[in-house]
């Protein structure tokens, strides 16, 4: 290392990486060798990071590399060399008869420690199947993660006739679907409007999704206590969800109901409504008492 030029390694983090929101990190580092190097190695996580989401969308049946890059936004030629690179890492796998491409081994290794922090389905697993038992709906567990809510866990109840709007790995983003709308709202406003000036919703998900009709529905959500979809994405499939809290206060998962509109009246939402926030409380103190 030349005199005078300090390591990346010796700087605090937010020296090292910058401004998250300039769309290039740099090093604290006047040599213009050492940033291009770290923007360059942080575009490449980024694009990585968007390929394991776009393919973790996808399971259990995997994307071709042409869905991957649409997906992403990163051309084909590029999207299939980080593929390829990530097989050898063990993070993807192939599928030699149809080419697809799966989430691999060693995602599912890291994600088996990583459990014990994040994870939280066996406690939800009875809320829902209480919830799915007594409504007769399809109830679900959903995560917060960055700008998106995850579904991580569905059981369905007695009536014939469902919604599959929302399934396990499916991704919305925040706002957008009763679960992503209940953990929006209790953000806090400062968050909140940082984040409807970055989220193209209306863009991707119509005028239903344009930032002043996002804020009336936070304002209905934070007095209701949950979130009512009447059929934003699909016609005809509503939802509910209420929102379950870390024990820090944060939003970070949520329950939520779906079925179809005729199951909804307004006399009934009250009843369900009350019904998820029963039992989103119960599951944000049992995993105060963790």
């Amino acid at each position: 290392m030349r005199a005078g030029v300090p390591s990346c390694s010796s700087v605090s983090a937010s020296a090292f990486w910058g401004s998250r929101s300039s769309g290039s990190a740099r090093c604290a580092s006047n040599d213009p060798g050492i940033v291009h190097h770290v923007d360059a190695g942080t575009q490449v996580v980024s694009k990585v990071g968007a390929v394991l989401r776009a393919l973790s969308a996808t399971m259990p049946d995997g994307a071709g590399t042409t869905t991957v890059a649409s997906r992403t936004g990163i051309t084909r030629p590029t999207a299939h060399r980080l593929l390829t690179a990530l097989v050898s890492e063990g993070f993807v796998d192939r599928d030699q008869q149809s080419g697809r491409w799966l989430l691999g081994p060693e995602l599912y290794l890291m994600g088996a420690v990583a459990a014990d922090r994040y994870d939280i389905t066996d406690l939800a697993r009875e809320h829902l199947q209480s919830l799915a038992e007594l409504t007769g709906e399809s109830a679900f567990l959903s995560a917060s993660r960055g700008d998106e809510s995850v579904c991580l866990s569905r059981r369905d109840g007695s009536f014939p006739i469902r919604s599959f709007v929302l399934y396990e790995g499916k991704r919305f983003p925040l706002g957008v679907a009763s679960a992503g709308a209940a953990m929006l709202a209790f953000q806090s406003d400062a968050w909140i409007e940082q984040y409807l000036e970055r989220a193209p919703l209306e863009a991707e998900h119509g005028a239903a999704h344009a930032p002043d009709a996002v804020r009336e529905r936070i304002a209905e959500t934070r007095r209701l206590g949950y979130a009512v979809n009447p059929g934003l994405i699909v016609e005809g499939s509503w939802g509910l969800g209420a929102a379950v809290f870390d024990p820090a206060g944060k939003p970070a998962w949520a329950l939520s109901l779906t079925g179809i509109e005729s199951r909804f009246t307004p006399a009934r939402r009250g009843e369900l409504g009350r019904l998820l926030l029963q039992h989103a409380h119960r599951l944000t103190e049992r995993l105060r008492g963790r």
